[in-house]
């Protein structure tokens, strides 16, 4: 018991000082902004999980095939929960050993890199930041392409590069949420919506039945089958951010499972979703990476897409949030006590992304790219080698604060499982996902260019043609314009 002790360390006063008696402003103010038990850890890292992706999930059915699409979804659903389980395994370690030193994390949120750091030191503390702040940086793109691309859905009037204008500035508001502490009633809303939009996909592609002349080819290409597959390894690395959800625990080291029935429940989700809107519309969906786009347009379908926005503002925050306590530490604001100042003096991370979703609109190739070359090394190979090497003395094992559970053949299973994982990632997420994803998404480059105002609009309706008698003396004028480009 003295182990766990030392690992809740200060937060077994933050429980006492919650046992005093309360106001009902303190008592309105915990129900909705102080969050730290494990069902707010559930719902953090189910609705963190499954936002945007439930809207592409089905055009990487189309690229992969309905049978591979299902047997990939669980396959990555239990890898990424093993490697969150490495990641909070590695967590409690550093913490258990801060702690012995009397380290005090009252005022400074631990994050993955300073764990990599403390045990296994400095370069890797440097490969996990750049990773990790790098795949953080584009999962707060995608989510502000995502809300142009939904909002588009119910308003065409304004062009998608518009839209990712004014949600740029509506996301940049997450700068006042200080932690995850403080995301307890957002967490739990954003699952209600993207289960309400999970399954209105599900029943609206079942009602509507098939469209005439339906195929279902994929797999075709090699390159569409690694991109699609990437996509949904893209889907279950949504734990880059289990260090500082665990950190906003007040028991941190009951958190062990939640990722996998987090898995679980979203699973739920995508499978259904994906396979109907796959069975209604088929190839259709190979140029409609946003299932939206072919849905028929009715007041369901406009409250999944507000209810979509509002998620994406929430998954937003939680992909932005690392950032932002990033760059507090580096420019010494980390540990200032004013909410104002420090929502300040994060302002500048949103610039950069707001950029970048205007650069790269591409909603759907953009995720595949960003989970071969950032996810695959941020949430699965990096976790797995640093678990291996942790933990690689006999006495570092010995003394290890948690134990491998038996059922998966404790020490000798772990490495086995590690070293599957790491090889697997390399070869096929990061090697044939980085050159299908790469291919695909310099072709979007080429069809549509950057900076592109609309990325997979619908060309606008044609004014009708003009009346026959008119044709001459409108055709005219294209005659005498060689003079006028000669001018110029």
């Amino acid at each position: 018991m003295g182990v766990e002790t030392v690992i809740v360390g200060n937060y077994v006063e933050m429980e006492s000082e919650l046992g005093k008696p309360k106001s009902f402003k303190s008592k309105l103010s915990s129900l909705f902004w102080h969050g730290g038990s494990v069902y707010d850890a559930w719902f953090s890292c189910a609705s963190n999980q499954v936002a945007q992706v439930l809207l592409t999930l089905p055009y990487s059915f189309s690229q992969l095939g309905m049978l591979s699409g299902i047997l990939f979804q669980l396959f990555y659903g239990l890898m990424g929960s093993w490697t969150a389980y490495l990641i909070s395994v590695l967590y409690v370690e550093y913490r258990t050993r801060k702690e012995r030193e009397k380290a005090d994390f009252r005022n400074h949120v631990i994050q993955w890199f300073e764990v990599l750091d403390g045990l296994l030191g400095k370069h890797w503390r440097n490969v996990g930041l750049a990773f990790n702040c790098t795949f953080l940086l584009f999962g707060s793109v995608i989510q502000l392409i995502a809300c142009a691309s939904n909002i588009y859905y119910i308003n065409d009037n304004l062009d998608k590069r518009t839209w990712t204008y004014i949600f740029g500035a509506c996301c940049a508001t997450t700068v006042f949420i200080p932690s995850f502490h403080n995301y307890r009633i957002w967490s739990f809303l954003g699952l209600v919506m993207t289960t309400y939009t999970a399954w209105y996909l599900t029943i609206a592609s079942l009602l509507h039945g098939q469209v005439e002349g339906v195929k279902h080819s994929g797999p075709t290409k090699l390159v569409l089958y690694f991109t699609g597959a990437t996509n949904i390894l893209y889907t279950f690395g949504g734990h880059a951010v289990t260090v500082e959800l665990m950190h906003a625990m007040w028991k941190p080291q009951k958190f062990k499972a939640i990722y996998l029935l987090a898995t679980i429940y979203v699973l739920t989700l995508t499978l259904p979703s994906a396979s109907a809107v796959y069975w209604a519309f088929g190839d259709l969906l190979l140029n409609h990476s946003n299932a939206f786009s072919l849905l028929p347009q009715s007041p369901f379908r406009d409250m999944a897409v507000i209810l979509m926005l509002i998620h994406q503002f929430i998954t937003f925050g939680f992909a932005c949030t690392p950032l932002y306590f990033v760059w507090e530490k580096a420019i010494g604001m980390h540990e200032c006590k004013s909410l104002c100042k420090r929502a300040a003096a994060r302002l500048p991370v949103v610039i950069p992304i707001w950029f970048l979703a205007i650069v790269f609109p591409f909603f759907g190739p953009i995720n595949s790219t960003v989970g071969s070359l950032l996810v695959s090394f941020t949430v699965y190979i990096i976790p797995a080698l640093a678990h291996i090497f942790t933990f690689k003395s006999a006495a570092a094992r010995e003394n290890a604060v948690e134990q491998p559970p038996k059922f998966v053949g404790r020490w000798v299973g772990t490495y086995t499982i590690n070293m599957f994982v790491v090889g697997w990632v390399l070869v096929v997420g990061f090697g044939f996902g980085g050159w299908a994803s790469m291919v695909n998404f310099i072709h979007q480059i080429d069809t549509f260019g950057l900076f592109t105002k609309c990325f997979q609009c619908p060309p606008p309706t044609m004014p009708p043609p003009p009346l026959p008698h008119l044709n001459g003396t409108i055709a005219s004028p294209p005659v005498a314009q060689p003079p006028h480009h000669q001018l110029h």
